[in-house]
C-alpha cells in the first residue's frame, strides 16, 4: 500500500494529510490559536471528587476543570508530592501495543473513590483527550513520555513490546538493550519502529526520555499547582514521530523551514528515514496537486458517494453518529442479496475511511442494507473489522442485528474535523433549518400582544436580520405596518447582521434596554 504524508504550511496554520493509495485517510491541523495539548503533563489540584459518576475534576489552569475517571487513576501511587517512583522490580511483560496499557486496576464500589484521591490533593495528570463540545479535556494519572522508539512509563514498572514486532529474537534483543539503562521503578513500551534499529539509537532515545523526566521532577518541586510540567511536541512533529514508519513511502513538505526542521530531527533519531523527506517547490498548491482540497470538501458533506452508485449519509448528534447505507441505482446482479452484500462491502470500506478522516468518536450506528442470510451477515462483520484494523483508535464492532444495524464504538481523542474547519451557521444555529416566515411573524405578534397587554410603551425599536427586514417591509401595506396599526405601537425597524433569521430583539424607544426576554416564553 502506497502511504504518503503531505504537509502544507500557510500563514495561519499547518495542515498534515495522510493518504493511502492517493485517498485522504487522516487530517491534522496546527495553528497558533489551536495548539495541541494531548500528551501534555500538568501539576494539578483535585477540585472535586464525585463518587456518583466515579470521577474527579482536576484544576489544571484551564477555564474548565479536567475530567479524571476513576479507571484512569494510577492506584499504585499514594503520594504525588515527591513524584518519585518506588524501588519495585521491573515486571517483564509480554507483547503490548505502542501506546502504554495500564496495569490491572482494582475495582471499587460505586459509592466511594479510590483511597489515593481526595479534594485539594496535588496530582500529576496527562491530557489524553481534547475538549469536545462543552466538555473539558480528559486526563489520566497513568502518565507516559513518548519518544521515537520507546514510551517511558514513570509509574508503571514494566517492559512491554509492540504486538507488531513478531520476531521473538528481536523482542529479546530490544528488551536487553533497555534493561541495562532503565532506572528501578520505571517501565516502558518498545514501539514498532524500534524493530531492527541500531542499539545506540534506542539507548539515546531512552536517555533523552529519562533526562526529560528528571527535568520535570526538578520543575515540579519549584511550582505551585496548577502548572504545566511538560509540553509535548507540535502536531507536525508528533505525526512524523508516531506515524513515520516503513510503510510510508515519502513525506512531502511545501515549507523550507519545516522541511529543514523535520529532516534534521530524522537525521538524528531515524537516519534511515531521512531520505524519504522531500521539499515540494512547485508553484501549484500541494493539496491541489494531490487532490486533497477536494477530499477535504467532500468530508464535510453528509452524503458520500460510493464507486458502485450507492451512497452513505452521515448524521452526527450529541449522543452518537448515525450512518445510513443506500443502494442508489445499483442493480448489477439479478440476485438482490448479492447486490446488497456488494454495496455493504463497499460502504464498510468507505465508512471506516470517513470515521478516521473526520475523527468521529463515541457510539456509531450503521444502518446497512438488509441481509437475510446469516453467512452474509458474518461476512460483512468480518469485512468491517478488517477495514478498521487500519485505524489507530480503539474500536469495537458488534455483529449485525436482526434490523440490519451494526453498532460501533470508536475512541475519541481529537475534535471532529467538521468542528475544526467549519462553524455553526449563524442563521440556523447549526440545526440546518430555519423558522418559516409565517411562524416568525406569529412569534413577533404574540410578543407584541403580551407587551401591550402588560401596559407597555407605545414606542419600540426592533432589531432583525437584514433578510428579515426586507421581508417585513416589502409591499405597499407591509407586515410591520399592519402590526403597528393593530397594536397601536410605533416600531422603528433596525438591522443587526449578527442575528439569526429566527431571532428578533425588542428595545425601548431610546434603544438602551433590551426587553425581549421579559415578554417571551
Amino acid at each position: 500500500m502506497k502511504k504518503e504524508i503531505l504537509i502544507n504550511s500557510t500563514s495561519y496554520e499547518v495542515r498534515i494529510a495522510i493518504t493511502e493509495e492517493g485517498k485522504l485517510v487522516e487530517l491534522f491541523y496546527e495553528s497558533p490559536g489551536l495548539s495541541r495539548n494531548v500528551g501534555d503533563l500538568y501539576w494539578g489540584k483535585v477540585a472535586k471528587v464525585m463518587p456518583g459518576i466515579r470521577a474527579a475534576f482536576i484544576n489544571v489552569g484551564f477555564p474548565q476543570d479536567a475530567f479524571l475517571h476513576f479507571s484512569d487513576i494510577d492506584t499504585s501511587i499514594d503520594d504525588y508530592s515527591s513524584i518519585l517512583g518506588d524501588d519495585s522490580d521491573v515486571d517483564d511483560d509480554e507483547d503490548d501495543d505502542d501506546t502504554p496499557s495500564p496495569p490491572q486496576q482494582k475495582s471499587y464500589p460505586k459509592s466511594r473513590a479510590p483511597i489515593n484521591i481526595e479534594r485539594g490533593q496535588d496530582i500529576i495528570v496527562q491530557i489524553i483527550k481534547e475538549p469536545v463540545g462543552n466538555k473539558g479535556v480528559r486526563v489520566t494519572s497513568k502518565v507516559s513520555l513518548p519518544g521515537r522508539y520507546l514510551v517511558l512509563l514513570p509509574f508503571n514498572r514494566r517492559i512491554g513490546v509492540s504486538k507488531k514486532i513478531y520476531n521473538y529474537k528481536e523482542k529479546r534483543r530490544l528488551k536487553q538493550i533497555v534493561r541495562s539503562l532503565l532506572p528501578e521503578g520505571f517501565g516502558l513500551i518498545i514501539r514498532t519502529v524500534a524493530s531492527g534499529q541500531d542499539e545506540n539509537l534506542v539507548r539515546d532515545d531512552l536517555k533523552k526520555l529519562i533526562a526529560t523526566w528528571n527535568e520535570m521532577q526538578a520543575k515540579a518541586k519549584s511550582l505551585t499547582p496548577p502548572a504545566i510540567l511538560y509540553k509535548d511536541v507540535s502536531t507536525t512533529n508528533s505525526v512524523v514521530r508516531d506515524l513515520f514508519r516503513d510503510d510510508v513511502t515519502k513525506v512531502l513538505i511545501d515549507s523550507k523551514k519545516l522541511y529543514k526542521e523535520i529532516k534534521s530531527n530524522l537525521e538524528i533519531t531515524s537516519p534511515e528515514f531521512a531520505d524519504k523527506v522531500e521539499l515540494y517547490s512547485a508553484s501549484a498548491p500541494i493539496f491541489d496537486v494531490y487532490n486533497i482540497e477536494k477530499q477535504i470538501e467532500e468530508s464535510l458533506n453528509k452524503k458520500v458517494w460510493l464507486k458502485n452508485s450507492g451512497y452513505i449519509v452521515i448524521e452526527t448528534t450529541e449522543a452518537m453518529t448515525v450512518v445510513d447505507v443506500n443502494s442508489g441505482k445499483y442493480a448489477k446482479s439479478k440476485d438482490q442479496e448479492l447486490n446488497s452484500l456488494k454495496i455493504n462491502f463497499e460502504a464498510a470500506k468507505e465508512i471506516a475511511r470517513q470515521l478516521r478522516l473526520r475523527d468521529i468518536g463515541g457510539i456509531i450506528v450503521v444502518d446497512f442494507i438488509d441481509l437475510y442470510e446469516d453467512s452474509n451477515k458474518r461476512k460483512l462483520h468480518e469485512e468491517i473489522k478488517k477495514e478498521f484494523r487500519k485505524d489507530r483508535a480503539k474500536i469495537t464492532v458488534l455483529p449485525m442485528t436482526d434490523f440490519g444495524l451494526v453498532q460501533i464504538t470508536r475512541q475519541r481523542i481529537r475534535q471532529n474535523i467538521i468542528h475544526r474547519v467549519s462553524d455553526s451557521c449563524p442563521m440556523c444555529i447549526g440545526t440546518g433549518r430555519v423558522q418559516s416566515k409565517m411562524a416568525f411573524i406569529t412569534e413577533i405578534e404574540t410578543w407584541l400582544q403580551r407587551f401591550r397587554g402588560g401596559g407597555g410603551d407605545l414606542f419600540l425599536r426592533m432589531r432583525v436580520n437584514p433578510l428579515i427586514k426586507h421581508y417585513l417591509t416589502s409591499g405597499l401595506v407591509n407586515k410591520i405596518l399592519k402590526l403597528c396599526l393593530k397594536y397601536r405601537t410605533f416600531i422603528k425597524l433596525e438591522v443587526d447582521e449578527q442575528l439569526p433569521l429566527s431571532e428578533f430583539r425588542f428595545l425601548t424607544a431610546k434603544g438602551k434596554t433590551d426587553i425581549t426576554d421579559e415578554y417571551s416564553n
